[in-house]
């Protein structure tokens, strides 16, 4: 078979660029575009550069990045805009992941999802051509601008207050009455209630209560991206709270029960998902997060207990989330009270700290000193004696079956 001249011209030079493109400095990699980060860490694959539109890169965000195995990192936001100071964009560098801030916002109508790009010294190449360029951050310049950060968390807290002051005007027939908490099928009187949000550490904490979870088997309610982190971890869901942008159609059949987080004026983006898929649900209008709508339920429809996995306990944790809506989660661990046990930090304090060597070592330890005891004592002897009787005679059993 013969190829054309032409073509063949085609090939050679196509190759020729790659080649040169492979070899030029920096990272040269297939680009993942998304404003959002949790859609796009859904698709993003290990050596692939995402290209996000974030403010404030939260540690969750960054984590799933980082887990991703992004090649680099570019945000036409800052990373770090002085707001407070948040840990993203210190995980992703302490990572060893190139990371690009304060881009050229025209990168998301210049590069196509899937495009290969090559970052260098703070510039984007698509191709030959550079199409954007921004700050290229490093632990010094992430360090310096965490120190102006914290300087200026007087005025958020100060915000968060006016918030939280809001909220209780707005919300105080849900906070203090709970009207307009919807009925549920599923049965929390007088029992746990597990409430689990893919938010920090939720994996070890999760592993760290197997044992809880055994003993006790609690209503498991999952909030959006939690139903999934239950079904990784072997569980099923009871209950699935949230606006469903970030649950898996998987979550979204195992049956559990579904309740979409509405807004106050009865607009429930969530819902249209849910009846695509065939599946019924009942509305939760409120202003908070979900996650504060997952502990109002279970405390209104009687838990003994909750136990909260991956929620947001802190000040930080609450800016990291970059919702004023965040001041209704303090409120709601206020109604909640005594109820709400957080298990953050759980698996570091229930780690074990003995290796697998040792323990097998004790294990074989144990054995000798309890051998040596029935050897050495006179009980010991007059067991071992009934012991070769016993060998005795089943040896001359065997040997009769024979004989």
């Amino acid at each position: 078979m013969k190829v054309p001249i032409d073509g063949l011209r085609d090939r050679l030079t196509g190759y020729l660029r790659r080649r040169k493109v492979t070899d030029l400095p920096g990272v040269t990699a297939v680009a993942r575009i998304d404003r959002r980060t949790k859609r796009l860490t859904k698709r993003l694959r290990a050596g692939e550069i995402a290209i996000i539109d974030h403010v404030d890169v939260d540690r969750v965000s960054a984590e799933a990045l980082v887990a991703c195995g992004a090649a680099g990192v570019v945000d036409v936001a800052a990373g770090i805009s002085g707001r407070y100071p948040n840990l993203g964009p210190q995980i992703i560098v302490e990572a060893g992941v190139p990371f690009i801030d304060n881009a050229t916002p025209e990168l998301f109508e210049r590069i196509k999802d899937g495009d290969r790009v090559r970052l260098h010294e703070g510039v984007v190449y698509l191709g030959e051509e550079a199409v954007g360029k921004g700050d290229v951050q490093t632990t010094e310049s992430i360090e310096a601008a965490m120190s102006e950060a914290r300087a200026g968390l007087t005025v958020q807290i100060e915000a968060f207050a006016a918030n939280t002051m809001e909220y209780v005007r707005r919300e105080r027939d849900l906070l203090i009455d709970g009207i307009g908490v919807p009925e549920v099928r599923t049965v929390m009187e007088g029992r746990h209630v597990l409430i689990v949000v893919r938010g920090y550490h939720y994996k070890e904490d999760i592993a760290a209560l197997r044992p809880y979870i055994r003993e006790y088997r609690p209503v498991m309610i999952a909030v959006d991206g939690g139903a999934d982190a239950l079904l990784e971890a072997g569980y099923t869901p009871d209950i699935i709270v949230g606006d469903f942008d970030s649950v898996s159609t998987k979550a979204i059949g195992t049956g559990a029960e579904l309740i979409v987080h509405a807004y106050r004026d009865g607009r429930a983006p969530g819902l249209e998902r849910v009846q695509q898929l065939g599946r019924s649900a009942v509305l939760f209008p409120a202003i908070g997060t979900s996650e504060d709508i997952a502990m109002l339920l279970a405390d209104d429809k009687g838990a003994d207990l909750i136990v909260a996995v991956g929620t947001h306990a802190t000040l930080v944790e609450f800016l990291d989330k970059g919702r004023s809506g965040m001041a209704s989660t303090f409120l709601t661990r206020l109604r909640v009270g005594s109820k709400l046990v957080d298990a953050k930090g759980v698996s570091r304090l229930y780690r074990s700290r003995i290796s697998t060597p040792s323990l097998l070592l004790l294990v074989a330890t144990t054995l000798i000193t309890m051998g040596v005891a029935i050897v050495v004592s006179p009980v010991g002897k007059i067991w071992l004696d009934s012991m070769r009787d016993v060998w005795s005679g089943f040896i001359f059993w065997l040997v009769g079956l024979f004989s």
